[in-house]
């Protein structure tokens, strides 16, 4: 049960921080905004490091760095750059992918069965996501090009490598903790490591701090977004790899496009039955997937 809650907050918690970070997409890189709030996140949780027991297995601590790497590094860097080009509900539809790709590398590296339910689930999930995605609906990239239904497609391909790291770092984090009795505090902290290590090597260890050129109220709501998306996020997101199968877990965690319909409307304008209708179905899959 605990497994099932964590998701679910998690799910929350990421998808109102979501929101935030893309207010910052327009004027700051995507590479930029995840350093930062992965260097104060890392602060945040500084205490739960100084157990050093952890360090002294150095394979466990090699594939968590891992981890960290390519899931919040590459996967969340990917992540933002996709709120900046097509939207955060768009983003979080894309992301449902995520369910059969947990599935399938649970089922085909660490033995976790995927029921015939689950793939009659993943259909109907696919089906929603394609025509969610069909929705008519124009942006407006770096504020310069507008994509339209006719030439998207390319900018896909930035939720796509969000998912694709996501779900890696998922695989590499519950390989950890089937193999350790870790505290996901720790494998939280571990992971944020090694994300920035690999984004500030990246930047050639300069980092655009540029928080402290935001007015107050900004500040204040982008440190809550840290606190919650990538603090208590990943926390709960580290509970979830520990107690539940990979493909169930990714499946609950994914939610997150039924919940951001409680916030697209102010990005997006309104809400049609059509998507209200298919959000519910694709919700009726992932429902089905953990029966």
């Amino acid at each position: 049960m605990i497994g099932i809650i964590s998701a679910f907050g998690a799910a929350i918690s990421w998808t109102y921080a979501c929101f935030i970070w893309r207010s910052q997409t327009e004027k700051y890189k995507s590479i930029d905004i995840n350093l930062v709030k992965n260097v104060i996140a890392f602060l945040i949780f500084l205490p739960a490091f100084i157990n050093i027991n952890v360090l002294t297995d150095l394979k466990t601590l090699l594939i968590l760095l891992l981890s960290g790497v390519v899931g919040i590094g590459l996967g969340d860097t990917f992540y933002i750059k996709s709120l900046q080009v097509i939207g955060t509900r768009r983003t979080l539809s894309i992301e449902t992918l995520s369910p059969l790709l947990a599935a399938l590398s649970g089922e085909l590296f660490i033995n976790e069965n995927l029921a015939l339910r689950s793939y009659i689930g993943i259909v109907i999930i696919s089906i929603s996501l394609f025509i969610l995605l069909r929705q008519r609906t124009n942006h407006l990239v770096n504020n310069l090009t507008n994509i339209t239904e006719e030439n998207n497609l390319k900018i896909f391909i930035f939720p796509l490598l969000s998912v694709l790291c996501a779900v890696l770092g998922g695989l590499l984090s519950r390989i950890v903790f089937l193999e350790r009795d870790l505290s996901p505090f720790q494998t939280t902290e571990i992971r944020l490591l090694g994300a920035i290590i690999f984004l500030i090597t990246i930047k050639n260890f300069r980092v655009n701090f540029f928080l402290k050129r935001l007015d107050k109220n900004a500040q204040k709501r982008f440190l809550l977004s840290i606190f919650l998306g990538t603090n208590l996020g990943i926390l709960l997101q580290q509970i979830v790899f520990k107690t539940l199968p990979l493909g169930i877990g990714w499946t609950l965690l994914s939610t997150s496009p039924v919940i951001s319909l409680f916030f697209a409307t102010k990005e997006e304008g309104k809400i049609t039955k059509g998507i209200i209708f298919f959000t519910t179905l694709l919700f009726l899959g992932l429902c089905l997937i953990i029966l």
